[in-house]
């Protein structure tokens, strides 16, 4: 009779280090937890994953959360580095593997809010669908339109509405169908209503004689079914520099 040799420890994604100053920062982002779930509002300027540096990344903070012997919460999605807002991550396996599927049969809705410039977009609501592909730059990746035949088209598609309007600057609400990355941003500057502060997409840095700070995109609300039955709406506030900006310009 044959021997099996010794069960092979699993792969397990060493700790991170945090400081009582992490700890404390990750923590006071808390919008929403259960046993289930946490939802955190992150700030802009802070990456999700795979950051430069020596800065910790939001996946890498989320260890603050982790119990003895046990895994940090498994982030579901992720945001810009400059995009403030709602970001979700579950607590445990069983709803990892929940939300993850959730995620691919696009049962969960965004919604987004955006500063945009010299306007509103015309019509002031309606549907953008135009392919993008992926651009490499030296380090730096981007996305442009494309013809949906071209071979690295991917599809993608935005709901919007404009919510305020002023001189110069349009408050819009965004609904993307689809999450490509930069999506919101190349959609939008492609109708030839950039968002205000994207400079890599060709956003205003000023707008009305008011700095813009960073870039003016915030993802509200994450509405989305939930591990233990039902569904869950969760919204971030607009962070204080955007929301003072949006106050400047009149569209509050």
């Amino acid at each position: 009779m044959s021997r099996k040799g010794p069960r092979k420890p699993e792969n397990v994604t060493p700790t991170v280090q945090l400081s009582a100053g992490e700890v404390a920062f990750v923590r006071s982002l808390v919008i929403y937890e259960d046993p289930e779930v946490l939802a955190l509002a992150k700030p802009s300027g802070l990456s999700s994953q795979g950051g430069r540096g020596q800065v910790h990344t939001l996946d890498e903070l989320l260890w603050a959360f982790a119990r003895p012997g046990k895994a940090r919460p498994r982030m579901i999605h992720r945001l810009d580095r400059d995009t403030s807002g709602v970001i979700l991550s579950a607590k445990t396996k069983p709803a990892a593997g929940f939300l993850g599927k959730a995620m691919m049969a696009r049962q969960m809705k965004k919604t987004y809010r955006a500063v945009v410039t010299p306007g509103a977009p015309e019509p002031k609501g309606g549907t953008i669908e135009l392919s993008l592909r992926r651009e490499e730059q030296g380090r730096e990746a981007y996305m442009r339109p494309c013809a949906p035949d071209h071979p690295d088209a991917e599809a993608a598609r935005t709901r919007y509405r404009t919510l305020a309007e002023a001189s110069g600057a349009a408050l819009v609400e965004l609904d993307p169908e689809t999450g490509r990355m930069h999506q919101l941003r190349v959609h939008l500057a492609a109708a030839g209503r950039p968002i205000a502060g994207d400079a890599r997409y060709g956003g205003a840095l000023v707008v009305g004689r008011h700095p813009v700070p960073r870039l003016m995109l915030h993802a509200l609300a994450l509405e989305f079914p939930h591990p233990a039955g039902g569904r869950k709406r969760i919204e971030a506030p607009t962070p204080s520099d955007m929301a003072g900006l949006i106050a400047a310009l009149g569209l509050g």
